[in-house]
């Protein structure tokens, strides 16, 4: 097995959405959490352009029930655009058509919530056998600082599996999957790529084997649908990504590392995405000036 996957294109994105967004109910009782705006995107579109920018045009949506709404934000909207056009519009015009140009988009329903590892699973009859990318739909990667690029380089490089990492202060560990792994001495786009030889999912900070967590980012190889209906659950009684990546890595699948430095945005967790809407706003040269003066002026006022 551990020459399978070696130097197989990319060109397949999976994108989970099917969790309920519990954390920020009640807002996402009607509205699906990806679809919440980062200042006026929702979070979802900057995750499909992120994958547009690397190369991964063939998006697969994994949602869930009640959540067409996710697979139309990518649809056309005639009606709208003409009326953006009569106006004049032309800026929210190219905003509107912008989602819709991206990638070529599709869905495929998950029937519950069973985890990660399930969702991914129900990918399957579209990714054939090919290799694919997975990002998560609440973690958004700055533009400014791509990684799925360099994720890809280490995939034609090994082949295998490929995992977006970031170090976090120990107390946080137990939120992630970890790894523990050795240096391979090379760098791809300025980011260390390293050999995995152990994962574990969501460990108390005494059990981790480092600081290395994974994040919302995969290049997987088409073994791994096998070895999730291998894997049975774990972690919260669902079906873990990681342990599957765990089983294909025991029977001897590479598994790599890319350690990722830049700017980094959860939208996933309430307090991180604020912050992420004022990041992205003050940097907006339509937006930041105003708001930014406003924000120090609030800032002052506390």
């Amino acid at each position: 097995m551990a020459d399978a996957s070696v130097h197989t294109p990319v060109s397949k994105v999976v994108i989970p959405v099917a969790g309920l967004g519990t954390r920020f109910l009640p807002a996402t009782k009607t509205i699906p959490k990806v679809l919440l705006p980062v200042v006026d995107r929702p979070a979802l579109e900057y995750i499909v352009e992120e994958a547009s920018r690397a190369g991964l045009d063939d998006v697969l949506l994994v949602i869930g029930r009640g959540q067409d709404s996710v697979l139309d934000h990518f649809d056309r909207r005639p009606e709208l655009e003409a009326a953006l056009e009569a106006k004049g519009d032309k800026a929210r015009l190219d905003a509107v058509r912008h989602s819709a140009e991206l990638a070529t988009m599709h869905a495929v329903r998950q029937d519950e919530p069973r985890g990660l590892g399930h969702a991914v699973l129900c990918a399957q009859r579209h990714v054939g056998r090919e290799s694919f990318a997975v990002q998560l739909g609440d973690d958004m990667i700055d533009p400014r600082d791509p990684l799925l690029p360099a994720m890809l380089d280490v995939q034609r490089r090994y082949g295998g599996v490929v995992l977006g990492l970031i170090e976090v202060p120990s107390e946080h560990i137990h939120r992630y999957g970890c790894v523990a792994a050795t240096p391979t001495g090379e760098t791809f786009d300025g980011y260390s790529a390293i050999n995995v030889s152990a994962l574990v999912e969501k460990p108390t900070a005494e059990q981790a084997p480092s600081n290395l967590a994974i994040i919302g980012r995969y290049v997987l190889p088409p073994e791994v649908f096998d070895a999730i209906r291998a894997t049975p659950p774990g972690a919260g009684g669902e079906i873990q990504l990681t342990d599957a990546i765990a089983r294909l890595l025991y029977d001897g699948m590479p598994v790599h590392g890319v350690i990722f430095t830049g700017r980094r945005y959860d939208t996933g967790d309430r307090s991180d995405y604020l912050k992420a809407v004022v990041q992205l706003a003050v940097e907006r040269d339509d937006l930041g000036p105003e708001f930014r003066a406003w924000l120090s002026e609030f800032v002052r006022a506390q």
